[in-house]
């Protein structure tokens, strides 16, 4: 019996051996290499056959091996974070012969950072540009959905939407720390050129539209001249060629707020091919949660129409025409208001009626040289009231721009002429000549510049440009910069160090945005000089690729600007007045950013930066911290999908550090720092088919908002039991004993908490 058993055993060792046997002679081996375009290997590429789920990792040297490959035809992948992937067909005809593959990866558009045109005025990848550009895709806006491009911009890293008035709700932009009038606005590469701009060109633009966001910190004068001194936010629409057919987004939230955007792609003929966006935002609802009587936002009713036209020419040279027209009507005052009392002294409110109209284009001269004219106008007309003070104010600014694009061997030359007219007239004294009549302010501007982008090999390249402007009030400017870059072989790693100068010349439409509270009187002390800057920055950018496919993304950067002339607004003076002049010392903004980029084959991807910075003002040898402004700053985007289920969770948030805010004298008891604080939103979206999908979540987490004192004397808006002596100064009183008036500048955060959103989104293609 036991022989029996032994025998059977052996046997079936036997048996098996020789199906071994023959199975090896019936399997391959496949070989091969994953390089990049310049040629160097690739560590960790991930090479296999994935419907049998069999493969391999690259080795230090690009090179993998696939063994036990069955005989046959098989589909061979090759991928690597930050690459596309790539794919073959391969066949195994036998244990003695190693099929062989070498692939060969394109760096990714996510990778390259996509086409950027605000560094050089010309289309380049984001890794080859020698000007730092911070490029953000509509994706990355998606994580958090805001019913503008303003608010969106509040997980930028080293930007911040200021609000400056808790009132009427208006703001700006600050870039590193620097005030809105420092950042010039464009859309797809032309200037909207308009002391309003940061806020009124940034509300309203449908964001379905939007390809993506540009965005260069520091000065970019050399290229775009004026109010480019702190950087430049470039707002790029899609091509009616890649826009999608129909596309609808709608959004509402639990305080009772609306916001819709509609984008549709048509052909107007046979060679014009039109795309057409609608925004149309809603909020009819007082809510005064902190209990000072006022609302805590803006109402708003507000519609944007945006068309854009491109034309098929048969030189395939470009020619495309966009416009845009906003109108808004928005009110913040007491809570019992209501428009009849719009201009008096009974209720107070602010209440804004705004009428803006754009049109920009850009026309590529039929010639053998890259010749393009680029022209922007834009018509703003503002009726508002704060209190019983009204303000009526008119600005038409058109500007047209000849560029010369000529590449030679070496060098690859950009000529460019400009002119821009500004006309400005409102009804403040601003405008009035000294007999007290009326005269609008008229500017002339014509400008040249000369920039030069001199490769000597792909590791090396410099960035040299120059411009000059005639300003009709304020005669010559001359703004130069130099840039450098350094690529390593394998492009994984770049520096970017540059030297320029920026320079600003006051805008009356422009310095009276965080002035127009109706508790404060404008006051120019003196003709405001130009203003001038020079600003070094040291980029450094490493990708890295691990062996567990990750691919890891830091941008750092440290900048440092010293600026001459500056002009600020002085809110300690005289607590009736905001007092802009020339600052008879120098200011600095200094400090450093870090942007973290992590991406893993899971779906996982965060984004995170931070940035520390410290703006100083030294008059009359004393330095002290420019008003609210922090120190540091932090963002997140932390996002994850689910294939299986398609769901996509995002957390996004912010953290600010204290800034120090505008008191109202030495008795005024409020705090004179903010504390810190950090607005965190959360959002799970779901696709439900390739058109459908539906998304919602939770804004403001933490229900942060600001102190409910932050009005001062919110129950007297119109200074009724205020006491002032025959100076204009405020006389403590038993009633008032901090000397306080009302006053809504002191503010730092919106006074909006927590509230839930539900939105759907609608796409053909």
């Amino acid at each position: 019996m036991k022989l029996i058993k032994y025998t059977t055993f052996l046997f079936s060792l036997l048996v098996a051996l020789t199906y071994q046997q023959v199975e090896a002679q019936q399997k391959g081996v496949i070989t091969g290499k994953v390089i990049d375009e310049s040629g160097a290997p690739l560590e960790f590429a991930n090479v296999g056959i994935r419907k049998i789920s069999l493969g391999g990792v690259t080795d230090e040297n690009g090179s993998f091996v696939i063994q036990n490959v069955p005989l046959g035809t098989h589909s061979l992948t090759a991928s690597l974070i930050g690459f596309e992937m790539q794919q073959t067909k391969i066949e195994v005809t036998g244990a003695n012969l190693s099929p062989s593959y070498n692939f060969v990866l394109s760096e990714s558009a996510a990778s390259l950072g996509e086409v950027v045109v605000s560094g050089t005025m010309k289309e380049v990848s984001k890794l080859d540009s020698p000007v730092p550009v911070e490029v953000y895709s509509a994706n990355f806006f998606r994580s958090n959905p805001t019913p503008s491009v303003f608010e969106s911009l509040q997980n930028v890293n080293g930007v911040r939407p200021q609000i400056n008035c808790n009132v009427c709700n208006t703001g700006d932009i600050h870039i590193n720390g620097l005030e809105g009038p420092y950042t010039m606005v464009l859309i797809d590469g032309m200037p909207i050129v308009s002391g309003l701009s940061s806020v009124y060109g940034l509300t309203g633009i449908p964001q379905a539209l939007i390809e993506r966001i540009e965005i260069v910190k520091g000065p970019a004068s050399t290229l775009y001249g004026s109010e480019a001194v702190g950087g430049l936010i470039n707002i790029i629409t899609k091509k009616p060629a890649s826009a999608p057919l129909v596309s609808a987004d709608v959004f509402s939230t639990d305080w009772g707020d609306v916001n819709t955007d509609l984008g549709l792609r048509y052909n107007l003929t046979e060679k014009t091919q039109g795309l057409l966006g609608i925004n149309y935002f809603n909020y009819q609802n007082p809510i005064d949660k902190n209990g000072d009587g006022f609302t805590d936002v803006t109402l708003q009713n507000r519609i944007s129409i945006f068309n854009k036209f491109n034309f098929d020419r048969k030189s395939g040279k470009d020619f495309s025409v966009a416009g845009r027209y906003v109108y808004e009507d928005r009110w913040g005052g007491e809570m019992d208001w209501t428009s009849e009392y719009r201009g008096g002294d009974e209720i107070y409110a602010e209440s804004i009626y705004t009428n803006r109209w754009e049109m920009f284009g850009v026309y590529q001269l039929p010639v053998d040289e890259l010749i393009n004219f680029q022209f922007s106008t834009n018509g703003h007309s503002q009726n508002s009231v704060y209190g019983d003070s009204p303000y009526i104010a008119d600005q038409y600014i058109g500007f047209g721009q000849l560029t010369w694009n000529k590449p030679l061997k070496e060098h690859d030359l950009l000529f460019g002429m400009a002119y821009r007219y500004t006309f400005y007239d409102d009804n403040t004294p601003a405008t009035t000549d000294a007999n007290n009549l009326n005269e609008p302010s008229i500017t002339h501007l014509p400008g040249a510049f000369l920039q030069d982008e001199i490769t000597f090999n792909d590791n090396h390249k410099i960035l040299m440009g120059m411009r000059y402007d005639y300003n009709s009030l304020h005669g010559s400017i001359f703004s130069p910069r130099i840039n450098y870059k350094w690529t390593s072989d394998n492009r994984n790693n770049v520096v970017r160090m540059s030297v320029g100068n920026g320079y600003r010349v006051a805008n009356v439409f422009t310095e009276d945005h965080a002035a127009l509270t109706g508790a404060r009187e404008v006051v120019f002390d003196g003709e405001l000089a130009p203003e001038t800057s020079w600003n070094a920055n040291l980029n450094i950018v490493k990708k890295i690729y691990t062996s567990s496919q990750v691919f890891i993304s830091l941008d750092g950067s440290a900048f440092y600007t010293y600026f001459n002339n500056a002009i600020l607004p002085d809110y300690e003076t005289d607590p009736n007045k905001i007092i802009y002049g020339n600052l008879d010392g120098h200011a600095v903004s200094k400090g450093a950013s870090l942007n973290v980029e992590m991406s893993w084959v899971n779906g996982l991807n965060i984004i995170a930066g931070g940035t520390l910075m410290d703006v100083s003002v030294t008059e009359n040898d004393v330095t002290y911290r420019q008003l609210l402004t922090e120190r540091f700053s932090g963002v997140w985007s932390i996002g994850y999908t689910i294939p299986s289920i398609a769901l996509t969770v995002d957390y996004t948030g912010n953290l600010y550090g204290p800034m120090r805010l505008p008191l109202l004298g030495a008795l005024d008891d409020r705090p004179g720092y903010s504390p810190w604080y950090s607005l965190q939103n959360v959002q799970l979206s779901k696709r439900l088919t390739s058109k459908w999908e539906v998304y919602g979540g939770v804004k403001n987490l933490l229900n942060f908002t600001p102190a409910a004192n932050s009005i001062a004397r919110a129950f007297d808006p119109f200074d009724r039991n205020v006491v002032f002596d025959g100076g204009g100064q405020v006389v403590p009183t038993p009633e008032n004993p901090t000397a306080l008036t009302f006053d809504p500048s002191y503010v730092y955060a919106p006074n909006q908490g927590r509230r839930a959103f539900l939105g759907v989104r609608f796409t053909i293609d």
